[in-house]
């Protein structure tokens, strides 16, 4: 049996977990450049979990679509913790207006399997969740739609 290939999704919802730092990396990168506003964040203490509701560019379906010379897509998608204690955040406006920009996702490993998560977002923001154990999905649910921008996401050097 041969290994999955990154083109093997492109025509697929994804549907990932992690549990280790090389996993969320993956995760990360699928993610990389999603906007979201600031009201679709929410933390459920007493269930420990922490999700957002992401307009994910979709980076598995770049090199066909420029191939094919048809748009570029977003699709929405969940992206959630579970084991989450605590949620802290940084530089986020919290009113309903505010589109948010996720740019990476990180782990820093703590004491006997615990450690926090860092969404490092556009602009100087910020979120981090404390974690019993690392504990994270991203699925896809809805179907995928033309980008808005028409662009490839992009950062200044």
């Amino acid at each position: 049996m041969a290994d999955a290939r990154f083109e093997d999704g492109d025509e697929v919802p994804l549907n990932l977990m992690a549990q280790d730092a090389d996993d969320l990396k993956i995760i990360s990168t699928l993610a990389q450049d999603a906007v979201f506003p600031a009201s679709e964040m929410a933390f459920r203490p007493k269930a420990r979990q922490f999700a957002l509701l992401l307009n994910r560019f979709r980076w598995e379906d770049r090199a066909s679509a420029e191939k094919a010379g048809r748009g570029f897509e977003r699709v929405q998608a969940v992206l959630s913790f579970g084991d989450v204690l605590s949620v802290q955040t940084q530089g986020i406006a919290r009113d309903a207006d505010t589109v948010l920009s996720l740019l990476e996702i990180t782990f820093e490993p703590g004491a006997d399997g615990t450690g926090r998560v860092i969404l490092t977002l556009a602009g100087d923001g910020a979120i981090a969740l404390s974690v019993e154990a690392l504990d994270a999905a991203l699925r896809d649910v809805s179907r995928p739609y033309l980008a808005p921008s028409g662009k490839v996401p992009g950062h200044e050097k």
